[in-house]
């Protein structure tokens, strides 16, 4: 989402933990370990809507059986095959029972959506992703339920009811909700109101409860004890716990997702878990150090969507280069764009050479990356919600390959050249550029945790840094405008690389770049990888120092 019942112990732990008027010194929290998890260094994580992934059964709904089958093509398992992304975990939207198509709003935390199947074809997943060494994260929806929860309608209906302190009533509307939007509605039931900051159908929870907290903790319980999964993404942290006129980024959400995080890795040491904070740099980092392992950043997907666009390269590396700075590359996952807002091609305006750029840089950037489904084909998709959504085409004709019955969603007009079959095995093509940079991340050390040194150029349509890792070093040249750069000379700070002799080889199989030499201080001075560079463009090249 954007703005756009537990045991009495763990209730009494939690209530005395949470005290929500304060927020704790954060270095009375405890700095987190800076040992990464071995399976994130290197890795590209994919996000899959079930609903539209594959249908194994005809009824126009994808569902998980026909996740399974396709598994292959997300990782296969084998690390020297080329015909999978090669992605190293999944972030699935929600699977829990739902009246909604999207899922955010959970009448059952404990069962799978019917229309995907069973807790045990669930299951079923999860044992061939791990098979082939994919890590599960599943969307977890903890701010808010389905207005057809029984937990809800049990307090709508009984005021004397023990669910009723679990949600936010009041006799008259409280105002406005965190953005300026109506929040509160009116009880169906009786003369009275009810809090619900995305919608009526999704009535909030509320923390300052002590069951509530202890269920939040169960239902983590359940789904990495009894369903396997590996962590979760947790969906609009920011709203979890209001405070009298604060509504979002409260004290007590702070606190409660650092209660949250320590359950959830007592439970399965090293748990991932990722929050959504749809919100700038600074906002977000008043999240860390000690709450979730990791969060999207919005604000970097923002940037680099725009300098890719526009075709100038100003400003794309100063928030990289904060994050960086600040922490390690496993806590923050850049994105070029989710479920929630419009597909980068749309953004790029149909332009696959610009799509190719923005991958590269997203692939070769630090941070741990997620890649939209469909996105590594270039599928379009804009507001509303369901055309973000639309099947993944995985072939053209009837059905795009997503189902042999009626899609639940009418596919995308562009199905008939824009899916797998076309893409699979044409070299050159989104596709094979996604399945090569993400193994290459995988594979290569200065591009799977390497240091980002940023390049600066007199061309502004041009972008250059470096990744390096110890010995191993890799050049990454943007042209992100629609004419030739000729001759763009690339310069660097001190300490860059070691002084010697260097030189290049191409990684993506392209024409390798002219040597260079780096003076004592480790400065790169006027280096001119090629005397053009063509529009729209990149290179990525293997420093070897002689």
């Amino acid at each position: 989402m954007t703005k756009r019942s537990g045991s009495t112990g763990v209730a009494a732990a939690l209530a005395a933990a949470l005290a929500f008027a304060v927020l704790p010194p954060r270095a009375a929290l405890g700095q987190p370990s800076p040992r990464a998890p071995r399976w994130t260094t290197g890795a590209t994580c994919y996000e899959v809507f079930v609903r539209s992934f594959f249908d194994s059964n005809g009824d126009g709904i994808g569902d998980l059986n026909g996740l399974t089958a396709k598994l292959d093509y997300i990782n296969d398992g084998n690390p020297r095959s080329r015909t999978d992304l090669g992605a190293s975990c999944i972030w699935l939207m929600p699977v829990a029972a739902s009246p909604s198509y999207h899922g955010y709003d959970v009448s059952d935390y404990f069962t799978v959506q019917p229309a995907y199947g069973t807790n045990a074809d669930f299951k079923r997943f999860v044992a061939a992703a791990h098979r082939r060494g994919i890590k599960v994260l599943v969307d977890m929806v903890l701010n808010h339920t389905s207005s057809q929860n029984p937990w809800f309608q049990a307090a709508l209906h009984d005021t004397a009811s023990p669910y009723r302190s679990w949600y936010i009533f009041r006799p008259t509307p409280g105002g406005k909700g965190p953005w300026g939007s109506q929040a509160w509605w009116r009880s169906p039931v009786r003369d009275e109101y009810y809090y619900g900051v995305f919608s009526p159908s999704m009535p909030d929870l509320d923390y300052h409860t002590p069951a509530v907290r202890a269920e939040a903790m169960k239902i983590a319980d359940f789904w990495l004890k009894d369903m396997g999964v590996d962590g979760f993404r947790l969906d609009a942290v920011q709203y979890l716990v209001e405070q009298g006129s604060c509504l979002m980024d409260c004290g007590g959400t702070h606190v409660f997702l650092h209660q949250y995080a320590e359950h959830v890795d007592s439970v399965e040491p090293g748990a991932y878990t990722v929050g959504e904070v749809w919100d700038s740099l600074g906002a977000l980092l008043t999240y860390y150090p000690d709450q979730l392992t990791s969060y999207f950043t919005f604000e970097l997907a923002d940037s680099l969507r725009t300098a890719v666009r526009r075709g100038t390269a100003g400003g794309v590396l100063a928030e990289y280069l904060r994050l960086q700075d600040t922490l390690p590359f496993y806590r923050w996952n850049p994105i070029l764009s989710n479920h929630d807002g419009t597909r980068v091609m749309t953004v790029l305006g149909g332009d696959v050479a610009k799509a190719k750029v923005a991958a590269t840089l997203l692939l070769t950037l630090p941070g741990l990356p997620f890649v939209y489904y469909g996105e590594e084909l270039g599928m379009t998709g804009d507001k509303p919600d369901p055309r973000l959504r639309t099947p993944m085409q995985w072939a053209p004709g009837t059905g795009v390959g997503f189902t042999t019955g009626k899609e639940w969603e009418r596919p995308q007009s562009d199905s008939l050249t824009v899916n797998v079959q076309v893409e699979n095995h044409r070299p050159g093509s989104l596709l094979d550029l996604y399945r090569r940079l993400i193994h290459l991340r995988k594979q290569n050390a200065a591009l799977a945790a390497g240091r980002l040194e940023p390049l600066t150029s007199a061309d502004s349509h041009v972008l250059a840094y470096l990744r390096r890792a110890g010995a191993r070093a890799v050049l990454v040249v943007a042209n992100l405008g629609a004419t030739p750069a000729a001759g763009a000379a690339l310069s660097s700070a001190a300490d860059a690389l070691p002084a010697g002799r260097y030189v290049t080889r191409d990684l993506l199989g392209g024409r390798a770049g002219a040597g260079f030499t780096v003076a004592r201080d480790g400065r790169i001075a006027g280096y001119v990888p090629a005397a053009t560079l063509a529009p729209e463009a990149t290179m990525v090249l293997e420093l070897v120092r002689r």
